[in-house]
């Protein structure tokens, strides 16, 4: 029973890191319809910007790596979506391929400068190690990872419902068409959208330095388990990303303790395969009028 109450703080840690991923996910593909396969070399490049940082905050890299990583990565994705995504709008197979591209090409543009092998960023002395609580091990660095993703929920919701930017965010989304006649200059929207969302993989590539180490294709390693989030969770919809992300951290987490890594993969596809075919637009609908 100890060991199995100990995996919790594992599959929250797991499940807050596919939140990061999915919640840069849910506006690139949930509301835009984009089909970003380079959304996981945004998370390497947050995570080489915190060991890129170590040389100058040392053991402190994580957090200047945090609004630094953000940045760097929201960045790369206006870059993307200004010179090619902009172009495919309305074609979400051609995104796919393209990004893609852009993906393979981001990787091997890592190994040149960073090298094949993996490295490792320090953690700061004071998420080193753990505690107990009702009997629970609680690592301090997969704890941080939670608060970590809770605030950045925080931080989205308050942005979508409580500024005007973000109001106009998701009027283009629902309705680009209407939202366009109504004033709103939607290519800037979509320029703030790209930028929210790849920032937010970049926080994510710098959460996961804390449990794992960096490499050219760390990415990859995360981006399918995300966009099952977004898909299941329902497309564009904060609070269904946040309830799936946690359960299938929870899930894969306990799975791979009782067996491995290969078979949880296997039993994560199977259930969000048999949930599709009882919801399949996912844990939440936008509702909306239509005309008849």
């Amino acid at each position: 029973m100890n060991a199995f109450m100990n995996q919790l703080p594992i599959g929250l840690s797991i499940g807050a890191v596919l939140l990061l991923i999915a919640l840069g996910l849910t506006f690139t593909f949930g509301q835009m319809g984009v089909i970003n396969m380079a959304h996981g070399e945004f998370i390497m490049a947050g995570a080489y910007t915190a060991y890129m940082l170590q040389d100058w905050a040392g053991r402190q890299a994580v957090l200047v790596a945090l609004p630094v990583a953000f940045a760097v990565a929201g960045l790369m994705g206006l870059l993307l979506e200004r010179t090619l995504i902009r172009r495919f709008y309305g074609r979400p197979l051609d995104t796919l391929l393209l990004t893609w591209g852009v993906s393979l090409v981001l990787q091997q543009v890592a190994r040149d400068l960073f090298g094949a092998p993996n490295v490792q960023v320090k953690a700061p002395t004071w998420l080193v190690g753990g505690g107990e609580w009702l009997g629970i091990r609680m690592p301090y660095a997969r704890m941080f990872i939670f608060v970590l993703a809770m605030l950045s929920v925080a931080a989205i919701w308050f942005y979508l419902s409580r500024t005007k930017q973000g109001r106009r965010m998701q009027a283009v989304m629902q309705n680009r068409e209407l939202a366009s006649c109504s004033g709103i200059a939607t290519s800037r929207v979509d320029q703030r959208t790209f930028f929210i969302g790849s920032g937010l993989a970049g926080v994510a590539g710098v959460a996961l330095t804390l449990i794992g180490p960096v490499g050219p294709a760390l990415g990859t390693y995360y981006i399918v388990d995300a966009f099952l989030v977004v898909v299941a969770g329902g497309l564009g919809r904060l609070q269904g990303a946040v309830i799936a992300a946690f359960v299938l951290g929870l899930l894969n987490s306990y799975v791979e303790f009782w067996s491995d890594a290969s078979l949880a993969k296997v039993v994560v596809f199977a259930v969000i395969i048999g949930f599709l075919q009882l919801r399949p637009q996912g844990l939440f609908v936008l509702r909306s009028r239509k005309l008849t």
